[in-house]
């Protein structure tokens, strides 16, 4: 919400700033760990926090409150210095080069699991940090685990594991009795290929020593590898949620998210190659959105689909998620790099002197 109704902010969208500052005052406040830093996942309304703490959840504290100081929000700057220093000291793994992935409450005891959905969301707040504070280091973290995530895929037929073990070995078949698991399914998950695509590229465009073709190369495959796999791979128009390791669905249900992601990959890969391949699935993408997700009663999108396209439940309750449409909007006409606040602020600032 301080990233959304931020960028809204900097669009001068009105009434944007009064819920992107109380947003940002759950951060500061209830949700804050007081006693050993870093933030609770949410609280109860009795006032009880969720037990421990996740690299996923602070990856988004660290991309909101970049985003907040972009968009001058009271105590953003704060914000964003508590949220780097929480990050570097208990989730970064320099040795490694990657995020680990889930504390207790108290930042005593680390679980063993290692996710890539958590150094994924890592990157893009890498990616924001960096293009906000000019810190190529920053740009160097996210580096080491995109190469990490491109060394992996290309040996799994650029299907990318998503769990591993504390010595970062794949557990390919982890959740295989759980398969559609919200944020840790059995099997590759088409919707965060696409989300890597799109990264790469960032990546690719930002001030780094990296190989730029590599990743670019990178992306490419990610991304055909994601729609061969995807795309109505199943008889029906949508995106499948996973398919095992050899591309056969396995969860047929349809996201919004994942549909989001892949218009705005279609759209970064577009700018950076123009080849019309991706502005058609841009195109089509966009309108399978408008026939199926978009919520024309209701407003939003349907967060989920059935196999079907009809909408559904199952995995997702409500529509909680604004990020990856609001996202998806802006691809287009932004820079790929820096990213989403500091464009909207470097396109404002350059329509004002073109108004001066």
């Amino acid at each position: 919400m301080v990233h959304v109704y931020g960028l809204g902010v900097l669009q001068g969208v009105p009434g944007s700033r009064p819920i992107a500052q109380s947003a940002l005052s759950g951060l500061t406040g209830s949700l804050r760990d007081k006693n050993h830093g870093g933030w609770y996942s949410s609280m109860s309304s009795d006032g009880h926090p969720t037990s421990g703490k996740s690299c996923y959840d602070h990856t988004f504290v660290l991309l909101a409150a970049t985003t907040a100081v972009q968009a001058e929000l009271d105590g953003a700057d704060e914000l964003l210095t508590d949220a780097a220093e929480v990050f570097l000291g208990y989730f970064w793994d320099d040795a490694i080069g990657r995020c680990v992935d889930t504390w207790d409450s108290s930042f005593e005891q680390l679980d063993s699991y290692r996710g890539i959905n958590a150094n994924m969301h890592a990157v893009e707040a890498m990616l924001s940090v960096a293009s906000l504070t000019s810190d190529v280091q920053w740009l160097e973290r996210a580096a080491r685990i995109c190469g990490f995530v491109v060394d992996t895929a290309s040996e799994n037929g650029w299907r990318i594991p998503e769990h591993y073990d504390s010595s970062w070995q794949p557990v390919l078949d982890y959740n295989e009795g759980r398969p559609a698991d919200p944020f840790k399914p059995f099997g590759a998950t088409v919707g965060h290929a696409l989300e890597w695509a799109r990264l790469l590229v960032h990546l690719a465009n930002s001030p780094v020593g990296i190989d730029r073709d590599a990743l670019l190369d990178a992306s490419r495959h990610l991304f055909d590898q994601a729609v061969t796999d995807g795309w109505a791979s199943d008889g029906h128009d949508g995106f499948v949620y996973t398919t095992d390791w050899d591309g056969v669905p396995v969860v047929r249900d349809r996201f919004h998210w994942v549909t989001a992601e892949a218009i705005a990959a279609a759209a970064a890969l577009y700018r950076e190659h123009g080849d019309q391949v991706y502005a058609d699935w841009y195109r089509r993408w966009w309108d399978y959105a408008a026939t199926y997700h978009v919520d024309s009663v209701c407003g939003s999108w349907h967060h989920e689909l059935d196999a079907l396209n009809r909408p559904a439940s199952a995995v997702w309750k409500g529509k909680p998620d604004l990020y990856h449409v609001f996202q998806a909007a802006l691809v287009p006409g932004l820079p790929l790099y820096p990213m989403f606040a500091c464009g909207l602020s470097h396109r404002q600032d350059r329509t004002h002197g073109e108004l001066g």
